[in-house]
Protein backbone atom coordinates (compact mmCIF):
# COMPACT_ATOMS: atom_id res chain seq x y z
CA UNK A 1 0.00 0.00 0.00
CA UNK A 2 1.49 3.43 -1.14
CA UNK A 3 2.41 5.11 1.89
CA UNK A 4 0.39 9.03 2.62
CA UNK A 5 2.97 11.05 0.99
CA UNK A 6 3.09 9.53 -2.23
CA UNK A 7 1.04 10.34 -4.50
CA UNK A 8 -1.04 8.21 -6.96
CA UNK A 9 -0.77 9.65 -10.63
CA UNK A 10 -2.46 8.76 -13.46
CA UNK A 11 -0.94 9.54 -17.35
CA UNK A 12 -2.78 10.49 -20.42
CA UNK A 13 -0.56 10.86 -23.67
CA UNK A 14 -1.83 12.72 -26.51
CA UNK A 15 0.89 10.58 -28.28
CA UNK A 16 0.87 12.53 -31.66
CA UNK A 17 0.85 15.59 -30.43
CA UNK A 18 4.12 14.92 -28.36
CA UNK A 19 6.03 12.87 -30.44
CA UNK A 20 5.62 14.72 -33.77
CA UNK A 21 6.86 17.77 -31.25
CA UNK A 22 9.72 15.91 -30.69
CA UNK A 23 10.84 15.10 -33.61
CA UNK A 24 10.18 18.12 -34.72
CA UNK A 25 13.35 19.77 -32.50
CA UNK A 26 15.20 16.99 -33.93
CA UNK A 27 14.87 14.45 -30.98
CA UNK A 28 13.73 10.79 -31.38
CA UNK A 29 10.75 10.26 -28.80
CA UNK A 30 11.62 8.18 -25.75
CA UNK A 31 8.46 7.79 -23.28
CA UNK A 32 11.29 6.71 -20.53
CA UNK A 33 12.64 9.97 -19.77
CA UNK A 34 8.73 10.37 -18.57
CA UNK A 35 8.18 7.44 -17.08
CA UNK A 36 11.58 7.96 -15.00
CA UNK A 37 10.76 11.50 -13.48
CA UNK A 38 6.92 10.43 -12.87
CA UNK A 39 8.46 7.27 -10.94
CA UNK A 40 10.38 9.64 -8.80
CA UNK A 41 7.09 11.92 -7.96
CA UNK A 42 4.90 8.60 -6.79
CA UNK A 43 3.03 5.70 -8.13
CA UNK A 44 1.81 5.62 -11.60
CA UNK A 45 -1.42 3.54 -11.02
CA UNK A 46 -2.85 4.32 -15.09
CA UNK A 47 -1.11 4.85 -17.94
CA UNK A 48 -2.30 5.29 -21.52
CA UNK A 49 -1.77 6.67 -24.74
CA UNK A 50 -3.65 7.83 -27.81
CA UNK A 51 -2.85 7.78 -31.23
CA UNK A 52 -4.01 6.13 -34.43
CA UNK A 53 -1.42 3.43 -34.08
CA UNK A 54 -1.04 2.53 -37.44
CA UNK A 55 0.48 5.76 -37.89
CA UNK A 56 3.16 5.48 -35.15
CA UNK A 57 3.95 1.71 -35.47
CA UNK A 58 7.45 2.33 -34.56
CA UNK A 59 6.98 3.86 -30.65
CA UNK A 60 4.03 0.78 -30.26
CA UNK A 61 7.21 -1.07 -28.26
CA UNK A 62 8.60 1.07 -26.36
CA UNK A 63 5.01 1.87 -24.85
CA UNK A 64 3.95 -1.31 -24.48
CA UNK A 65 7.40 -2.23 -23.03
CA UNK A 66 6.69 0.48 -20.26
CA UNK A 67 3.02 -0.96 -19.52
CA UNK A 68 0.91 1.37 -21.11
CA UNK A 69 -2.44 0.76 -22.55
CA UNK A 70 -2.60 2.13 -25.81
CA UNK A 71 -6.02 3.36 -27.48
CA UNK A 72 -6.20 3.23 -30.95
CA UNK A 73 -8.31 5.92 -32.83
CA UNK A 74 -8.10 4.63 -36.08
CA UNK A 75 -8.24 7.04 -39.29
CA UNK A 76 -11.10 5.94 -41.43
CA UNK A 77 -11.43 6.92 -44.92
CA UNK A 78 -13.83 9.90 -45.53
CA UNK A 79 -14.37 10.65 -41.95
CA UNK A 80 -13.30 13.57 -39.52
CA UNK A 81 -10.61 12.58 -37.02
CA UNK A 82 -10.01 16.45 -35.95
CA UNK A 83 -10.10 16.20 -32.09
CA UNK A 84 -11.06 12.11 -31.92
CA UNK A 85 -8.05 11.08 -29.55
CA UNK A 86 -8.53 14.49 -27.76
CA UNK A 87 -12.20 13.88 -26.68
CA UNK A 88 -11.65 10.24 -25.56
CA UNK A 89 -8.41 11.08 -23.69
CA UNK A 90 -10.72 13.93 -22.37
CA UNK A 91 -13.84 11.57 -21.27
CA UNK A 92 -11.55 8.83 -19.65
CA UNK A 93 -9.85 11.54 -17.35
CA UNK A 94 -12.91 12.88 -16.16
CA UNK A 95 -14.40 9.06 -15.96
CA UNK A 96 -11.31 7.77 -14.09
CA UNK A 97 -11.65 11.05 -11.28
CA UNK A 98 -15.09 9.68 -10.63
CA UNK A 99 -14.57 5.95 -10.57
CA UNK A 100 -11.04 6.45 -8.55
CA UNK A 101 -10.94 8.79 -5.96
CA UNK A 102 -7.59 7.52 -4.73
CA UNK A 103 -5.78 9.30 -7.83
CA UNK A 104 -4.42 12.55 -6.68
CA UNK A 105 -2.28 13.81 -9.90
CA UNK A 106 -3.06 13.99 -13.28
CA UNK A 107 -0.70 14.01 -15.54
CA UNK A 108 -1.63 15.09 -19.57
CA UNK A 109 1.20 14.67 -21.90
CA UNK A 110 0.46 17.28 -24.62
CA UNK A 111 0.95 20.96 -25.76
CA UNK A 112 -2.32 21.38 -27.10
CA UNK A 113 -4.35 24.23 -25.60
CA UNK A 114 -7.84 22.28 -26.42
CA UNK A 115 -6.78 20.44 -23.13
CA UNK A 116 -7.08 23.37 -20.99
CA UNK A 117 -10.97 23.08 -20.13
CA UNK A 118 -10.15 19.27 -18.61
CA UNK A 119 -7.31 20.86 -16.84
CA UNK A 120 -9.77 23.23 -15.51
CA UNK A 121 -12.00 20.98 -14.23
CA UNK A 122 -9.77 18.06 -12.95
CA UNK A 123 -8.48 21.41 -10.72
CA UNK A 124 -12.21 21.54 -9.94
CA UNK A 125 -12.31 17.83 -8.65
CA UNK A 126 -9.16 18.66 -6.25
CA UNK A 127 -7.10 16.90 -7.94
CA UNK A 128 -3.60 17.89 -9.07
CA UNK A 129 -3.11 18.05 -12.80
CA UNK A 130 0.67 18.11 -14.30
CA UNK A 131 1.48 19.11 -18.53
CA UNK A 132 4.09 17.46 -20.47
CA UNK A 133 4.92 18.93 -23.96
CA UNK A 134 7.56 19.31 -26.22
CA UNK A 135 8.69 23.30 -25.60
CA UNK A 136 8.11 24.15 -29.43
CA UNK A 137 4.36 23.12 -30.32
CA UNK A 138 3.17 23.79 -26.52
CA UNK A 139 0.52 26.53 -26.66
CA UNK A 140 0.98 29.40 -23.98
CA UNK A 141 -2.16 28.72 -22.55
CA UNK A 142 -1.40 25.06 -21.54
CA UNK A 143 0.91 25.91 -19.12
CA UNK A 144 -0.68 28.59 -17.30
CA UNK A 145 -3.63 26.14 -16.45
CA UNK A 146 -1.57 23.28 -14.75
CA UNK A 147 -0.83 23.47 -11.46
CA UNK A 148 2.70 22.28 -12.41
CA UNK A 149 4.08 22.09 -16.51
CA UNK A 150 7.27 20.15 -17.65
CA UNK A 151 8.84 20.81 -20.90
CA UNK A 152 9.83 17.29 -22.35
CA UNK A 153 13.11 18.61 -24.05
CA UNK A 154 14.16 19.09 -20.18
CA UNK A 155 13.48 15.89 -18.45
CA UNK A 156 16.76 13.97 -17.89
CA UNK A 157 17.58 11.28 -20.44
CA UNK A 158 15.46 12.83 -23.19
CA UNK A 159 17.77 12.04 -26.38
CA UNK A 160 20.31 15.31 -27.65
CA UNK A 161 19.42 17.70 -30.30
CA UNK A 162 21.54 16.20 -33.19
CA UNK A 163 24.44 18.69 -34.12
CA UNK A 164 24.42 19.91 -37.38
CA UNK A 165 26.83 19.14 -40.06
CA UNK A 166 29.56 21.53 -39.83
CA UNK A 167 30.72 23.30 -42.68
CA UNK A 168 33.56 23.42 -44.66
CA UNK A 169 35.26 26.49 -42.97
CA UNK A 170 34.82 28.99 -40.55
CA UNK A 171 33.12 31.97 -40.70
CA UNK A 172 36.06 33.54 -41.71
CA UNK A 173 36.42 31.38 -44.67
CA UNK A 174 39.33 29.59 -43.60
CA UNK A 175 39.65 25.48 -43.69
CA UNK A 176 39.23 24.07 -40.60
CA UNK A 177 42.29 22.58 -39.34
CA UNK A 178 40.03 20.09 -36.68
CA UNK A 179 36.93 18.30 -37.91
CA UNK A 180 33.81 20.33 -36.19
CA UNK A 181 36.11 22.84 -34.51
CA UNK A 182 36.08 26.65 -34.61
CA UNK A 183 38.47 29.18 -34.86
CA UNK A 184 39.80 31.54 -32.61
CA UNK A 185 41.35 34.25 -34.79
CA UNK A 186 38.78 36.94 -33.94
CA UNK A 187 39.81 36.13 -30.23
CA UNK A 188 43.04 35.04 -30.22
CA UNK A 189 44.97 36.02 -33.10
CA UNK A 190 48.16 35.13 -31.72
CA UNK A 191 47.34 31.72 -30.49
CA UNK A 192 49.71 29.00 -31.22
CA UNK A 193 50.54 25.26 -29.51
CA UNK A 194 49.67 22.00 -30.72
CA UNK A 195 46.47 19.47 -29.43
CA UNK A 196 48.43 16.43 -27.05
CA UNK A 197 49.67 13.63 -28.58
CA UNK A 198 47.03 10.97 -27.69
CA UNK A 199 47.95 8.76 -24.38
CA UNK A 200 48.95 5.25 -25.21
CA UNK A 201 46.20 2.23 -23.97
CA UNK A 202 48.57 1.27 -21.97
CA UNK A 203 48.70 4.53 -20.10
CA UNK A 204 45.23 4.52 -19.02
CA UNK A 205 43.88 3.89 -15.92
CA UNK A 206 43.70 -0.38 -15.40
CA UNK A 207 39.87 -1.66 -16.31
CA UNK A 208 37.42 -1.54 -13.70
CA UNK A 209 36.40 -5.03 -12.14
CA UNK A 210 33.40 -6.02 -12.47
CA UNK A 211 31.67 -5.21 -8.97
CA UNK A 212 33.21 -1.53 -9.65
CA UNK A 213 31.42 -1.36 -13.05
CA UNK A 214 27.71 -2.89 -10.73
CA UNK A 215 28.38 0.04 -8.05
CA UNK A 216 29.36 2.53 -10.66
CA UNK A 217 25.57 1.88 -12.14
CA UNK A 218 23.49 1.58 -8.92
CA UNK A 219 25.63 5.12 -7.49
CA UNK A 220 24.25 6.74 -11.67
CA UNK A 221 20.66 5.11 -10.74
CA UNK A 222 20.99 6.98 -7.48
CA UNK A 223 22.47 10.08 -7.93
CA UNK A 224 19.50 10.31 -11.05
CA UNK A 225 17.22 9.54 -8.77
CA UNK A 226 18.16 11.96 -6.26
CA UNK A 227 18.55 14.72 -8.93
CA UNK A 228 14.94 14.04 -9.95
CA UNK A 229 13.24 14.11 -6.52
CA UNK A 230 15.19 17.85 -5.51
CA UNK A 231 13.94 19.22 -9.09
CA UNK A 232 10.56 17.93 -7.92
CA UNK A 233 11.09 20.34 -4.67
CA UNK A 234 11.32 17.01 -2.40
CA UNK A 235 13.08 18.68 0.11
CA UNK A 236 15.04 17.59 2.32
CA UNK A 237 15.30 13.81 0.67
CA UNK A 238 15.76 11.20 2.89
CA UNK A 239 17.20 7.38 2.60
CA UNK A 240 13.88 6.03 2.67
CA UNK A 241 12.19 8.60 -0.03
CA UNK A 242 15.05 7.79 -2.38
CA UNK A 243 14.96 3.81 -1.83
CA UNK A 244 11.04 3.65 -2.52
CA UNK A 245 11.83 6.04 -5.56
CA UNK A 246 14.83 3.78 -6.78
CA UNK A 247 12.11 0.64 -6.39
CA UNK A 248 9.35 2.37 -8.33
CA UNK A 249 12.19 2.91 -11.25
CA UNK A 250 13.46 -0.62 -10.98
CA UNK A 251 11.64 -3.09 -8.59
CA UNK A 252 13.51 -5.46 -8.73
CA UNK A 253 16.45 -3.76 -7.33
CA UNK A 254 18.09 -4.93 -3.59
CA UNK A 255 21.19 -3.63 -2.22
CA UNK A 256 22.41 -7.32 -1.44
CA UNK A 257 22.71 -7.51 -4.97
CA UNK A 258 25.88 -5.27 -4.95
CA UNK A 259 27.20 -6.45 -1.86
CA UNK A 260 25.49 -4.41 1.17
CA UNK A 261 23.37 -5.97 4.05
CA UNK A 262 21.66 -2.38 4.14
CA UNK A 263 20.68 0.61 1.68
CA UNK A 264 22.38 2.97 4.50
CA UNK A 265 25.09 0.90 4.32
CA UNK A 266 25.41 1.36 0.74
CA UNK A 267 24.82 5.31 1.05
CA UNK A 268 27.83 5.67 3.24
CA UNK A 269 30.19 4.18 0.71
CA UNK A 270 29.09 6.07 -2.51
CA UNK A 271 29.63 9.30 -0.34
CA UNK A 272 32.93 8.17 0.57
CA UNK A 273 33.29 8.54 -3.39
CA UNK A 274 31.99 12.04 -2.20
CA UNK A 275 29.18 11.61 -5.10
CA UNK A 276 26.22 12.31 -2.13
CA UNK A 277 26.63 13.64 1.19
CA UNK A 278 24.63 12.07 4.54
CA UNK A 279 23.26 14.28 7.42
CA UNK A 280 21.07 12.93 10.05
CA UNK A 281 17.67 12.76 9.73
CA UNK A 282 14.23 12.92 11.69
CA UNK A 283 14.23 8.84 12.63
CA UNK A 284 17.31 6.80 13.26
CA UNK A 285 18.84 5.15 10.44
CA UNK A 286 17.18 7.60 7.72
CA UNK A 287 19.22 9.94 7.22
CA UNK A 288 19.26 13.24 4.81
CA UNK A 289 20.91 12.54 1.62
CA UNK A 290 22.20 15.80 -0.91
CA UNK A 291 24.90 16.28 -3.43
CA UNK A 292 28.10 17.62 -1.59
CA UNK A 293 28.90 20.86 -1.87
CA UNK A 294 29.89 21.94 -5.75
CA UNK A 295 33.75 22.69 -4.85
CA UNK A 296 33.90 18.93 -4.31
CA UNK A 297 33.83 18.65 -7.63
CA UNK A 298 36.61 20.14 -8.72
CA UNK A 299 38.84 17.51 -9.81
CA UNK A 300 36.03 15.85 -11.99
CA UNK A 301 35.99 19.94 -13.76
CA UNK A 302 39.54 20.17 -13.57
CA UNK A 303 39.79 16.71 -16.15
CA UNK A 304 37.40 18.36 -18.28
CA UNK A 305 40.09 21.50 -17.97
CA UNK A 306 42.80 19.51 -19.10
CA UNK A 307 41.00 17.64 -21.68
CA UNK A 308 40.22 20.85 -23.79
CA UNK A 309 43.28 22.66 -22.95
CA UNK A 310 44.92 19.47 -24.51
CA UNK A 311 42.77 19.61 -27.81
CA UNK A 312 42.57 23.27 -28.22
CA UNK A 313 44.89 24.76 -30.61
CA UNK A 314 43.84 27.32 -33.04
CA UNK A 315 40.18 25.92 -32.78
CA UNK A 316 37.86 25.88 -29.95
CA UNK A 317 36.84 22.49 -28.58
CA UNK A 318 32.93 21.34 -29.92
CA UNK A 319 31.04 19.68 -27.25
CA UNK A 320 29.88 17.18 -29.30
CA UNK A 321 32.23 14.39 -29.08
CA UNK A 322 34.26 15.77 -25.82
CA UNK A 323 33.04 13.24 -23.41
CA UNK A 324 34.03 10.25 -25.42
CA UNK A 325 37.52 12.48 -25.13
CA UNK A 326 37.08 12.88 -21.65
CA UNK A 327 36.41 8.87 -21.47
CA UNK A 328 39.72 8.27 -22.90
CA UNK A 329 41.50 9.71 -20.26
CA UNK A 330 39.16 8.38 -17.47
CA UNK A 331 37.03 5.18 -19.41
CA UNK A 332 34.54 4.71 -16.33
CA UNK A 333 33.47 8.81 -16.15
CA UNK A 334 30.30 9.49 -16.15
CA UNK A 335 28.48 13.14 -15.17
CA UNK A 336 25.28 11.01 -13.81
CA UNK A 337 28.28 10.20 -10.99
CA UNK A 338 27.93 13.40 -10.04
CA UNK A 339 24.26 14.21 -10.03
CA UNK A 340 23.95 15.94 -13.31
CA UNK A 341 21.30 14.69 -16.08
CA UNK A 342 23.38 15.28 -19.12
CA UNK A 343 26.94 16.28 -20.53
CA UNK A 344 25.42 19.64 -21.87
CA UNK A 345 24.27 20.77 -18.08
CA UNK A 346 27.87 19.45 -16.26
CA UNK A 347 30.04 21.37 -18.95
CA UNK A 348 27.48 24.67 -17.98
CA UNK A 349 28.08 23.69 -14.21
CA UNK A 350 32.09 23.44 -15.37
CA UNK A 351 31.81 26.79 -17.26
CA UNK A 352 29.55 28.67 -14.48
CA UNK A 353 32.93 27.62 -11.93
CA UNK A 354 35.15 28.98 -14.13
CA UNK A 355 36.80 25.57 -15.47
CA UNK A 356 36.02 26.52 -19.09
CA UNK A 357 34.84 29.50 -21.16
CA UNK A 358 32.27 27.73 -23.38
CA UNK A 359 29.38 29.49 -25.49
CA UNK A 360 26.77 28.43 -28.62
CA UNK A 361 27.83 28.96 -31.95
CA UNK A 362 24.26 28.78 -33.90
CA UNK A 363 25.74 28.94 -37.14
CA UNK A 364 27.20 25.47 -36.00
CA UNK A 365 24.84 24.33 -34.19
CA UNK A 366 26.77 23.17 -31.31
CA UNK A 367 28.48 24.71 -27.95
CA UNK A 368 31.81 25.42 -27.98
CA UNK A 369 34.66 25.64 -25.40
CA UNK A 370 38.21 26.78 -24.53
CA UNK A 371 40.70 27.06 -21.49
CA UNK A 372 41.78 30.86 -21.41
CA UNK A 373 45.52 31.28 -22.50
Amino acid sequence: MATDEEERIALFIDHENLAIGARESGRRFDVGPIMDALAERGRIVARRAYADWTLFADDRRALVDHNCELIDIPQRLGAVRKNAADIKLAVDAIQLAFERGFVSTFVIASGDSDFTPLVSALRALDRRVIGIGARGSTSALLPQACDEFVFYDRLPGVPEVEPRTPTAGGRDGRPRTRPAARPRAARAAGATGEAAEPREAGARDREPSSSERDLHEVQRVLTQTLAGLKQSGAEPVYASTLKRAVLRKDPTFSERDYGFRAFGEMLRQIERHNVVSLSEGMAPGDPAVDFPDPQGHEETFQLLRDTVRELQGEDDVPLSGLKDQLRKRAPNWSEKDFGYSGFLQFAKAAAAGGAVVMERDEEEGDYFLWVPE
